[in-house]
């Protein structure tokens, strides 16, 4: 894609369908005159007069214990620079939903339109009454340090500027680990800094606190390294310049054991890496250029223990590993401050995940058959479901020792299982499925590339590095299309019907026909149907000249699936093929079958039906606990429909006892964890959050999803094909661009798999 197609996405992107990136919604009834009644005047007044006995119930009547004010002046934006308050707004909204996916906290982003000190101080001041804590963004230094000062000195409620702290907080965690890794003690380290901002003077502030000695530093900012007597440096510098003779970068880092960058791509060379200790710690976090390309550092030194900003390499000092959970735990026990305390519990916490076993989704999402602490992997993964409850009470915790928590929390048990629950307002599947994707992309056919949304589809597969897109279609139509998107890269375009794929329709026709012709097919029909797309497409996965395709966008599903079902065969010890949809809900993912083959299958199917869900989502890393669903509750009718259900759940009872899954059971029983304890507390399914829900027949799933997709907006994955033995996927009719990339996604990792039984000889 090229600059000016990247920036009309970009605008496109912020501007549709709606404005911004965040919205206020009503979390209370609204429906009736009672309710509204209830909601402003005359029933506020009551909590109204309850905050005005005790301003303290403004955290038990409104909205305040979970809201945060992420606040700029727009003078420090990005790379971007002084941009101004109103320029920075679609940063502030961008940070609001990071927020709220990763911790579940509400934010309303402030753009203050003043760059003088006292006056920034003095709104926000004016303000915070409103908030449970404030969050202080892209403000340029040396600003920044005095209006954090004077706000965590004079206001009661959290308050701490991300740009520094986030930074260095991660980077500490990392820095612990890669301590011991290298087998030093800190107090013996010698460090150099490139860059003497806010960021990396936070840095060096939080790695004296582990013990790092002031006098082991050297900073540098773009004109050299910071002397005692160089009289521009800022009081916060000044106490990291040296009384040394001026000295080049490269000087400095002779023997050095830890190279700190927060400042310039490309400024450090493999002779300066060379120049370091043994076991070099090199936190190279510039981004998008790190000051020594990643690559090119570890085939430098084998022995480097490296990280950087960026998500394609090993050790990403993310600031979302600490910002949500960090506010989330001073929060929850009303901190009147984030100290120092807490931010090293935090890095302390993060080391500790890192060395933690990985959960199956982390090493599902970087493609790995298991993720153990080492020099790739010094600090958790953003994809770590356990973030939210090892850091968050990690920050409570210190709040409470230190002094500042104002509501500690008594029952550590109950508040983990709180934190549990806001995971599910969080749907981080979509960037788990697109980043296993990209580990290993594959090359995928697009039946259907002269749709304009099927086009825009395969560009964004191919410019995320999810896959390889052969577009099949028109070849005049498809370069026209791309010309109109700026999808200007070169990929496969074949035209099936054109004279010069003859040759390759006869040899797809001869081998259709060959495996067909006892059941009615002539060589002549072979040949005429690899004239159609779906066929073409079909055989050349078979013949191992794409390894996927995803098509269904322009037809019926029905019609769509028949070529599959003749020309690919079911996977090994599978007799029947059945879909599942992957719905993103807020309660997180559930999965729903069959939603698009099986109309209605007997209780055998559905058994085994459940088996291939439950399989699938194995695959995504989730542990399935499966109800079955019926109109009746555990024999409560002995309708034929109920029965088969009872069938199926006795029959996978029986041979497979380790499956949790249970029924027949109505769906508001299966999705009530309390309805379901209290009035069938034998059900495998009690006291357990379901995921999976499988259907009687295919009309109850196929409306469930469709109804959940138009009335809740809730996003499906899917159809997903199950059987198959080969990577086949079906759109469903009309399918919107982000359903089709998320689908091929899919695909890729159906390929991984197949590819990864074939190699292992299953």
């Amino acid at each position: 894609m090229d600059k000016d197609s990247k920036r009309r996405e970009a605008l496109l992107y912020h501007a549709k369908p709606t404005p911004g990136k965040i919205q206020v919604v009503p979390t209370k009834k609204h429906a009736t005159q009672r309710d509204l009644s209830l909601a402003y005047s005359p029933g506020v007044a009551e909590p109204c007069l309850e905050i005005a006995k005790d301003v303290n119930n403004v955290y038990k009547y409104t909205a305040k214990g979970n809201l945060v004010a992420v606040i700029s002046n727009g003078t420090a934006v990005l790379g971007l620079g002084d941009i101004g308050p109103e320029a920075s707004k679609p940063v502030m909204e961008g940070k609001g939903l990071l927020f709220k996916i990763f911790a579940g906290i509400d934010v309303f982003d402030i753009e203050i339109g003043t760059k003088d000190i006292e006056e920034f101080i003095q709104t926000v001041k004016n303000i915070a009454p409103t908030f449970g804590g404030i969050n202080l963004e892209d403000i340029k230094a040396p600003e920044s340090f005095e209006i954090e000062r004077r706000l965590v000195e004079e206001l009661n409620i959290p308050v701490m500027h991300d740009d520094q702290h986030g930074t260095a907080i991660i980077s500490s965690a990392a820095l612990i680990n890669a301590l011991e890794l290298a087998d030093k003690k800190v107090e013996d380290l010698k460090m150099v800094v490139s860059g003497a901002g806010s960021a990396a003077l936070a840095c060096a502030n939080m790695y004296v606190l582990l013990g790092l000695k002031v006098e082991n530093i050297l900073m540098f900012n773009s004109k050299g390294v910071l002397t005692k007597d160089n009289p521009s440096l800022s009081d916060l510098q000044k106490i990291y310049a040296t009384d040394k003779k001026p000295m080049s970068l490269e000087e400095a880092l002779v023997d050095a054991d830890i190279f700190l960058g927060l400042s310039s791509g490309d400024i450090m060379t493999p002779k300066m890496l060379l120049g370091m200790a043994k076991n070099p710690i090199v936190f190279a976090m510039a981004n998008p250029n790190p000051e020594i390309n990643y690559n090119l550092a570890i085939a430098t030194r084998k022995d480097i223990i490296m990280a950087t900003g960026r998500s394609d390499h090993p050790n990403q000092v993310n600031n979302v590993l600490g910002f949500p959970y960090i506010f989330r735990g001073a929060m929850d026990v009303r901190a009147s401050k984030i100290n120092e305390a807490m931010k090293m519990a935090a890095a302390r916490a993060l080391a500790s995940l890192a060395k933690e076993s990985v959960p199956e989704q982390v090493n599902i999402a970087y493609g790995a058959t298991k993720i153990t602490f080492g020099r790739n992997y010094i600090i958790p993964s953003p994809f770590d479901p356990r973030l939210i409850t090892v850091v968050a009470p990690a920050v409570a915790k210190a709040a409470m020792d230190s002094g500042v928590a104002l509501n500690p929390i008594l029952d550590w048990n109950k508040y983990e299982e709180e934190l549990l629950d806001r995971l599910g307002t969080d749907n981080k599947m979509v960037r788990l499925i697109t980043n296993r994707a990209k580990m290993n992309p594959k090359k995928i056919v697009f039946a259907e590339a002269e749709q304009l949304d099927v086009l825009k589809a395969a560009q964004i597969v191919f410019e995320e590095g999810i896959g390889f897109p052969i577009l099949l279609g028109n070849k005049k139509i498809i370069l026209e299309l791309k010309k109109e998107l700026g999808f200007d890269a070169e990929v496969e375009i074949i035209d099936p019907k054109v004279i010069d794929e003859e040759s390759r329709r006869d040899k797809f026709a001869k081998v259709y026909w060959e495996s067909r012709h006892r059941a009615g097919i002539s060589l002549y029909d072979a040949r005429s149907l690899m004239r159609e797309r779906n066929y073409f497409a079909a055989m050349m996965v078979n013949e191992g000249e794409a390894d996927a395709l995803v098509t269904g966008y322009s037809r019926s599903y029905p019609s769509v699936v028949k070529p599959m079902l003749q020309l690919i065969e079911k996977a090994p010890g599978v007799s029947l093929v059945a879909t599942t949809n992957m719905m993103l809900t807020s309660r997180g993912p559930m999965f729903l079958s069959d939603t698009a083959i099986n109309i209605n299958p007997s209780a055998h199917d559905l058994a085994k039906i459940a088996i291939m869900t439950a399989n699938t989502a194995k695959i995504f890393g989730i542990v399935p606990v499966i109800a079955m669903i019926s109109f009746s509750n555990f024999g409560s009718s002995t309708n034929e429909g109920a029965a088969k259900v009872r069938e199926a759940v006795a029959y996978l009872h029986k041979h497979y006892p380790d499956m949790v899954i249970d029924g027949e059971i109505q769906a508001d029983f299966a999705l009530n964890p309390d309805m379901l304890k209290n009035k069938f507390p034998f059900s495998k399914l009690a006291g357990k959050k379901v995921n999976t829900l499988i259907f009687p027949n295919l009309e109850s799933a196929n409306i469930t999803y469709k109804l959940l997709k138009e009335l809740n907006k809730v996003d499906s994955i899917g159809p997903i094909m199950l059987g198959m033995g080969k990577p086949v996927h079906i759109f469903q009719l009309g399918a919107s661009v982000e359903e089709m990339v998320n689908m091929a996604a899919i695909a890729v990792i159906d390929a991984q798999g197949k590819e990864k039984i074939k190699a292992n000889g299953a």
